[in-house]
């Protein structure tokens, strides 16, 4: 994120009322809303970088949520088409029971149904007769076998409706979610956007510069520790240069953790779509061994992830308005290293 050594402070919204501003700052108080009275420029330049700062960590995290969300999602609509299958078929051996059932039925119906004593008294073949009760008897086994299939068949069938049902009402919830975090995502950067149009151009600049260290290589001692590692650390650079995207994951835009997602991918390894889930995604080791194609999470919630490139630095989709890009691992407070 932007200016990521200094801890967070409180942003405008909690700051002290603007009291008295220079002519000059009152555009700026303005946007910002807050402004100790007399404050110098610098100040509250600063006041309004420590808010886009924050701002654009609040929409990080809500976007790995919203990244969370949409991945439920996908899982559900598997379950759903998935037990609307199971339910399909099995509906065809509900169809073929029904249909077996239906010939012992008038089977049984042309042979008169008469009693087997009856029939015996009338019988002027005694064997030929015992011949037939007893086909008779295999074939009612026949048929309670059939129905007992048959009524097996048709529960399966209900329990695939019911986790069909299930599943489209917990994915009604979840696009719920995924609109709600939208919102939320949409809504902390127009408020970055402003605060960030209340600076002079020589104070919104650094904020967007595209990389703060030229490409670290890969050092005699910072080899990487897979040859999967390698991979996906050589599809990190190749995405260099191109936008960050919230919920975007490759191969034109990123978000961060979309970037480590796809760059694994390119390596052959699935990682899962959230910061959060991806700082599990192998073996956690130390920063002070931290290897190129290592994941390095950041802040305690791990709401942001890059990958570390060697020689102090890790490639990184930042924020909004900037590109992938180089920054030093110790940008922010690192929560993890995990080597995949």
């Amino acid at each position: 994120m932007v200016s990521h050594r200094r801890p967070d402070r409180p942003g405008p919204d909690r700051a002290v009322r603007i009291t008295v501003l220079s002519a000059a700052m009152a555009t700026a108080a303005a946007a910002l809303g807050a402004a100790p009275a007399g404050a110098a420029p610098e100040d509250t330049h600063e006041t309004a970088r420590a808010a886009v700062d924050r701002l654009y960590a609040e929409a990080e995290r809500a976007t790995e949520r919203y990244n969370g969300a949409r991945e439920d999602l996908g899982l559900l609509r598997g379950r759903i088409a998935a037990a609307q299958d199971a339910a399909a078929r099995t509906q065809e051996d509900v169809n073929q029971l029904r249909a077996s059932l239906g010939s012992m039925a008038g089977a049984q119906y042309r042979t008169g149904g008469i009693d087997p004593s009856v029939a015996l008294l009338l019988s002027s073949d005694p064997d030929t007769f015992l011949d037939r009760a007893a086909a008779l008897d295999r074939a009612g086994e026949r048929r309670a076998v059939t129905l007992s299939k048959l009524r097996r068949a048709q529960r399966r069938i209900a329990q695939s409706r019911a986790e069909a049902a299930g599943a489209l009402a917990a994915m009604e919830r979840d696009r719920a979610a995924v609109a709600r975090h939208k919102r939320t995502v949409e809504t902390k950067l127009e408020r970055a956007r402003h605060l960030l149009r209340t600076l002079p151009d020589g104070d919104r600049a650094p904020l967007g510069r595209a990389s703060r260290s030229a490409d670290p290589g890969t050092l005699a001692g910072d080899a990487p520790a897979s040859a999967r590692g390698l991979a996906a650390l050589a599809a990190a650079r190749q995405a260099l240069g191109r936008p960050y995207v919230w919920g975007a994951g490759g191969p034109s835009a990123f978000d961060c953790s979309g970037l480590m997602q796809w760059a694994y991918a390119q390596a052959g390894v699935a990682l899962p779509r959230t910061s959060q889930a991806q700082r599990y995604a192998g073996r956690t080791v130390p920063l002070s061994q931290a290897r190129p194609g290592d994941l390095v999470a950041y802040r305690a919630d791990a709401s942001h992830i890059g990958m570390y490139a060697g020689n102090g630095q890790v490639i990184h989709a930042p924020y909004p308005g900037a590109s992938v890009r180089y920054d030093p691992v110790g940008m922010m407070p690192v929560s993890s290293v995990t080597r995949v």
